[in-house]
């Protein structure tokens, strides 16, 4: 399996329109980072994991040339803004594109990109979809895989993270029950949000995400949703466990 980071900012991205903020002024690849999203390939299969306002940047940069299917957290807009940009995957694969979601999602995409989801009088132009609603406690299968969704909480907003085979990503989390961490077990890779030291409402700090990596205990551990409050990558990763590291965009990493 191979995961291609795309995006590894909070909602706003790095650098922030009009910040003077030295991070968001840093002359480091590392510290310009899109919204966040991930892309997985394994055996035949090519799966993206949210699509934010940067989808079509993301995936001119990394060059993705076919996409099976995009799973959803959640419906806020840093990770659902790109959804139009699906256009060349259905024109070229001649296909709906099946997107996965809780139902809420799904309700909330027909809302906001109606024309996407229209049967009648549609216009030529637009991309089409094929849904598939994710519940909790339900694995679902994609190809031969099995993947799993993860319920987290964001501030009140049921999120969903994924488990396919040893790998796990779970952004825009504050907090997450016991019964969901059991389907963490002996996971090999665990992607996790970790926006910036300070607490926040909504969010993992810092310190959440490494007690949530310790109690895991993943051979490696990757963090994302990251904001300029977080500091500079370099600065950062030196304090970071051996095994855990600051994903950064257009990092590859090989489970």
């Amino acid at each position: 399996m191979q995961v291609y980071f795309l995006g590894t900012g909070t909602s706003q991205g790095i650098p922030i329109i009009g910040s003077n903020h030295p991070v968001c002024k840093s002359t480091d690849s590392k510290d310009k980072r899109l919204r966040v999203s991930v892309w997985i390939t394994w055996n035949d299969n090519s799966v993206v994991i949210d699509c934010g306002p940067d989808f079509r940047q993301q995936m001119l940069t990394s060059e993705c040339s076919k996409l099976d299917a995009i799973l959803f957290s959640h419906e806020h807009s840093d990770h659902t803004a790109g959804l139009d940009d699906i256009r060349p995957f259905v024109f070229k694969q001649k296909k709906d594109l099946p997107i996965y979601a809780h139902q809420r999602v799904l309700e909330n995409l027909k809302k906001r990109f109606d024309y996407i989801f229209e049967v009648e009088n549609r216009y030529p132009g637009a991309p089409s979809v094929q849904t598939f609603e994710v519940k909790n406690n339900e694995s679902f299968l994609f190809g031969e895989t099995s993947i799993f969704p993860i319920e987290v909480d964001h501030a009140g907003l049921q999120v969903f993270g994924y488990r396919i085979q040893d790998f796990v990503y779970i952004t825009d989390m504050k907090s997450i029950v016991a019964s969901e961490i059991e389907k963490l077990k002996d996971v090999k890779v665990l992607v996790v949000n970790a926006l910036r030291e300070e607490p926040h409402h909504s969010h993992f700090s810092l310190q959440d995400a490494l007690d949530f990596i310790h109690l895991i205990q993943p051979e490696r551990a990757y963090l994302t949703h990251i904001s300029h409050m977080l500091g500079f990558h370099e600065e950062v990763q030196q304090r970071l466990p051996e095994n855990v590291f600051l994903a950064y965009d257009n990092l590859i990493i090989t489970i």
